[in-house]
């Protein structure tokens, strides 16, 4: 339904702006060749998570037990891989899964949008030290606390679902869970 409606909406668009269109379209179809290319290559990765990784070990190193030392695991993962952040989602679900800890899934997900290795050191050498670190330690410092209010956030949605609102669809429809 979704992909229909964008379908049409993009169809009237680009008669209404013809320029914009045949622009919109292009890029539309270089962002679908990229997806076609790396989503194979993320669901092989998915495969090999799943089997190679055992849900003990998610439990024991990010699970809800693993504490200030799970959060800096997060980050550390979340900083090592580059790539878009889309291709993260998947492994996302796959660590909440395994039994990862919201709070960590939160942070693993928010470090790699904003931290990123190989980026640090194209950042170090174009803006100096100074910023980088300042950034990096900012980053850092607010990562950790936005997922703990997330996880709490989440929590206290699962806590009214169970009191009979259905917050499945991230809130945007409230019904009786009768």
């Amino acid at each position: 339904m979704f992909l229909a409606s964008s379908i049409a909406a993009f169809a009237v668009l680009s008669l209404l702006y013809r320029d914009r269109g045949s622009r919109a379209l292009r890029i539309s179809w270089e962002y679908f060749q990229e997806m076609v290319f790396i989503l194979p290559a993320v669901m092989i990765l998915m495969g090999l998570f799943a089997v190679w990784v055992k849900r003990e070990t998610v439990v024991r190193y990010l699970g809800e037990e693993s504490g200030l030392p799970g959060l800096l695991v997060s980050i550390l993962l979340g900083t090592l891989p580059t790539g878009p952040l889309y291709v993260a989602f998947p492994l996302a679900a796959m660590l909440l899964k395994k039994g990862a800890r919201v709070a960590n899934v939160m942070v693993f997900l928010s470090a790699w949008a904003c931290i990123k290795l190989p980026l640090e050191l194209m950042e170090l050498q174009f803006l100096g030290w100074k910023f980088t670190f300042l950034r990096l330690g900012l980053t850092v410092a607010l990562v950790i606390p936005m997922g703990l209010a997330g996880e709490a956030l989440y929590r206290s949605g699962r806590a009214v679902k169970a009191e009979g609102v259905d917050v499945s669809d991230g809130g945007m429809e409230c019904g009786r869970g009768d």
